[in-house]
C-alpha cells in the first residue's frame, strides 16, 4: 500500500471535499498524511490521518478580493495573495515531502508554490478543484463573467469575440507570477491556462455533468468526479427537530468577502414567508443582524442536516455550498458576489435547478421573487443530485488516483 501526502490552502470549503476521499483512501489500506489549516488538525487525526498544520505564515494572508471594486481589480488582488502564499506553501510542502517520503502526492490547485513543488518533485502527482474550472473549451463559453452557452452561429462568434476579452485577461494577471514561481524551482513557462491545468497526471475536478457544462474536448488528465460533499460529525440541535416551517438554508463565504448583506436581505424577504430561516456566517458575526423567531443565525451548522428538510437554498454561489445543496436535490437561489460565483450560479440557471440574481440586483422583493421560483426547481435539482451520484464520488476519486499515479487499482 502507498503513502500519499495531501496539502490544502487555509480553507475549510477545500479541506471539506477532500476528507471523504482520503477516507476511501484510508479505507483502502494507504497510508494518508495531510497537512492543512490548523483548526482542523486534530479532526484530521481523528480519521486516522497523520495530519499536521501548515506553515503558519499561510493563514495570516487573507483573502481580500472583497476590498476590490472591479472583477479586474479582485482578479488582481487574488493573484496577489496566492503569490505571496506560494512563497511557503511551497517550501512546505517541499518539506513535508522529505519528512515523510511519499509514494504520491494530491496538492490543493489553489496552492500556487505548493503544486509547482509537486511537479518539480518528479513523483506521481495530482491536483483537485472544488470550483469552476477555467478550461477553455468550443463547447463551453469564455470562463469568469457567468456567460450562458453559445446557442447558433451567433453564439459561436459571440464566444470567439469574448474569449481574448476575459481569457486573455485572466492569464496575463495569471502566468506572469505563475511562471516566476515555476522558475524558481527549475521549471520551464507555461503559456497558456490550459497548459497549466493540464501539468498534473491527474486533476480531480469536483463536479459532474449535468451541473458542469457538457463538452466534448476535456483534456485527459481531467477526472470528473463529483462533489464529494462532507461535513464534520454533529448531532441535530434539539431547536432545528422542533422547527415545523419548511426551511430556507442561507449559506455565506467562509473566507470573508463582505456579503453578509445576503443574510440582511434574506431576513426581510423572507420575514412575512411561510418559511423559517436558517443561516450560516463562518466569517461575519451573528449578533450583527435583527433577530427573528422564525429565523436562526449561526456560525456554523453542519448543512447536511438542515438540507435534509430544506425545500430551498440561498448561497452567495459558492461552489461547495450550492453543490451541497444540490446533491441533496435541494433547488438553489444563488447570489454570485465575486470569484468564481458568476460561474456557478450561471451553472444552477442552465441546468434549471434554481435561479440566479446578481448581487448587484439584490433586494428584498427580487430575492423573494427569485426563491418562490427556485423552489419550482425541484425536478432540475433532482437531475444534478443524479449526476453527481453517477459520477461515482469519493470512490471514483480514489480509483483515478490507484489507477493513474499509483499504476493499480484496489485489491
Amino acid at each position: 500500500m502507498a503513502r500519499i501526502l495531501a496539502y490544502t490552502s487555509p480553507a475549510r470549503g477545500h479541506l471539506f471535499p477532500l476528507v471523504p476521499i482520503l477516507d476511501e483512501l484510508n479505507y483502502r489500506g494507504h497510508t494518508i498524511i495531510l497537512r492543512t489549516l490548523a483548526s482542523q488538525v486534530d479532526l484530521s487525526r481523528a480519521h486516522g490521518f497523520d495530519a499536521a498544520p501548515i506553515d503558519s505564515r499561510i493563514e495570516t494572508m487573507p483573502h481580500d478580493d472583497y476590498k476590490a471594486r472591479t472583477a479586474r481589480g479582485g482578479l488582481q488582488r487574488s493573484v496577489s495573495m496566492f503569490s505571496a502564499r506560494a512563497e511557503y506553501d511551497g517550501s512546505d510542502l517541499q518539506q513535508a515531502i522529505a519528512e515523510t517520503s511519499p509514494d504520491a502526492v494530491i496538492v490543493d490547485v489553489n496552492c500556487w508554490g505548493a503544486v509547482t513543488a509537486a511537479e518539480a518533485w518528479g513523483g506521481p502527482w495530482a491536483t483537485f478543484c472544488p470550483y469552476p474550472l477555467a478550461v477553455t473549451s468550443r463547447d463551453a463559453p469564455p470562463f469568469g463573467p457567468g456567460l450562458p452557452p453559445a446557442r447558433g452561429p451567433l453564439g459561436r462568434i459571440r464566444d470567439r469575440a469574448l474569449k481574448p476579452l476575459f481569457v486573455g485577461t485572466f492569464e496575463r494577471m495569471l502566468l506572469s507570477p505563475l511562471n516566476e514561481i515555476r522558475k524558481r524551482s527549475g521549471l520551464g513557462p507555461v503559456s497558456s491556462a490550459d497548459g497549466l491545468f493540464g501539468r498534473p497526471p491527474l486533476l480531480l475536478y469536483l463536479t459532474a455533468e449535468p451541473f458542469e457544462y457538457p463538452r466534448s474536448d476535456w483534456p485527459p488528465n481531467i477526472a470528473m468526479v463529483g462533489p464529494c460533499a462532507w461535513d464534520p460529525p454533529a448531532e441535530p440541535p434539539a431547536w432545528l427537530t422542533k422547527i415545523e416551517r419548511p426551511i430556507v438554508l442561507v449559506t455565506t463565504s467562509s473566507e470573508f468577502q463582505n456579503d453578509g448583506r445576503l443574510i440582511a436581505t434574506a431576513l426581510d424577504a423572507l420575514a412575512k414567508e411561510n418559511v423559517h430561516l436558517i443561516a450560516t456566517l463562518p466569517s461575519q458575526d451573528a449578533a450583527s443582524f435583527r433577530s427573528s423567531a422564525h429565523a436562526s443565525l449561526l456560525p456554523f451548522l453542519p448543512h447536511g442536516l438542515v438540507l435534509d428538510r430544506a425545500v430551498c437554498a440561498i448561497t452567495h454561489g459558492g461552489m461547495g455550498a450550492t453543490q451541497k445543496a444540490l446533491l441533496h436535490g435541494v433547488p438553489v437561489c444563488a447570489v454570485p458576489f465575486g470569484r468564481d460565483q458568476l460561474e456557478v450560479a450561471r451553472r444552477v440557471e442552465v441546468a434549471g435547478a434554481g435561479t440566479r440574481l446578481p448581487a448587484s440586483r439584490l433586494s428584498p422583493d427580487r430575492l423573494r421573487m427569485k426563491v418562490r421560483e427556485a423552489m419550482t426547481c425541484v425536478e432540475g435539482a433532482r437531475k444534478v443530485s443524479e449526476g453527481f451520484a453517477s459520477a461515482g464520488g469519493p470512490i471514483a476519486a480514489a480509483t483515478a488516483v490507484e489507477m493513474r499515479l499509483l499504476g493499480h487499482p484496489r485489491s
